[in-house]
This record gives C-alpha cells, structure tokens and sequence, in this order.
C-alpha cells in the first residue's frame, strides 16, 4: 500500500495497484499520487484501460447452455469405460480394486489387518516392557578411552607384580612384609 500522499510513484507500484483502482470503490480518491501518475504516464494509462475494456468484455459473456444430450452421452461413456476389459495385468487389478464391491474380500482383508495388528502390536508391547530378551547395548568408547583403561591396568599389574615380589623377596630378609 501507498503510505505517503508526496510520494512519487514509478511504473512498478503503479500497475501493483491497478486491480485497486478497477474493483476498490474510493481508492483513487485516497491515493492522489497514483491517479496523477496514471495521467502522466501513457503506459499505465494504457495498461489501465485495456484492463477495464477486458473486465467490460468479461461482464458481456455469457456461458453457452451444455447439450441437451450431455448427461446422456457422458453416462454411457462412464458404462463403456467401466464394462470394456483392461489392457495389462496391472489395469485388470486397477479395475478390479476400483470398480467392485470389494465382498469377497472383506473377510481376507479383515483377518489380514488383524494379523497385522497383532504382530505389529504385540512387537511393540514386547519392545516396550523389556522383554525381548536381548541385553541392553553398552555405549560406545572412543579409543583414547581404551588406551587408559589398558595403562591404567598395566600400571595395576606392575603394583601387583611389585608386591609379589616384595612378598617373596621378605621370606628369604625373615622380616615381615609392610602394609
């Protein structure tokens, strides 16, 4: 919208508001900027009128009445189309899915939906109350985390081997061993 009455308009915001002009009653009046630039500029008078003279031809067309017969003709279309045998193996079972009652397989239909539900629900039960009987997965350590843990042993293992020695070592001293 056109917030400023001084503001110069180019063509651009012009023929933005054109559809204003045609169907808003009082927008010109509002917008005195716009109509001084409609008749100073020959282009978007032009534009201006060749949109009213279609609007005019638009109000001046009638819709021409459907044929008498078009009901008629287009029901018994509809009959051939639904009685004439599909092409391809894949159209056959389009026909078929589309244009029958669907009786016959209700029953097929309805114990495989609750086949279905059972296997997909009772999985989903069993999943949820952790009775699945698979372990929970321990997470993943990076391996900067493992090389500690294995020096981190090793280390253990030297005080191990340390105090064993120590151990042997006081029986031959007969003193007795610190703690």
């Amino acid at each position: 919208m056109i917030t400023e009455m001084n503001h110069k308009i180019d063509c651009k915001d012009c023929r933005s508001h054109l559809p204003d002009l045609l169907f808003e009653e009082g927008f010109a009046a509002a917008h005195p900027e716009l109509a001084a630039h409609i008749e100073s500029c020959a282009e978007c008078r032009t534009e201006l009128n060749e949109l009213r003279s279609t609007l005019a031809l638009l109000d001046e067309y009638t819709a021409p009445e459907p044929s008498p017969y078009f009901d008629s003709k287009l029901y018994a279309r509809l009959r051939e189309a639904q009685a004439a045998a599909p092409e391809g193996i894949v159209e056959r079972l389009r026909s078929f899915f589309l244009f029958s009652t669907g009786r016959s397989f209700r029953p097929a239909l309805t114990a495989a939906l609750a086949a279905v539900l059972l296997v997909g629900g009772g999985g989903t039960f069993i999943g949820l109350h952790g009775t699945s009987g698979t372990a929970p997965a321990t997470p993943a350590t990076s391996a900067a985390v493992d090389d500690l843990k294995v020096l981190d042993n090793n280390v253990q293992a030297e005080q191990q081997m340390g105090q064993l020695l120590d151990l042997s070592g006081s029986e031959d001293d007969d003193t007795p061993p610190e703690s």
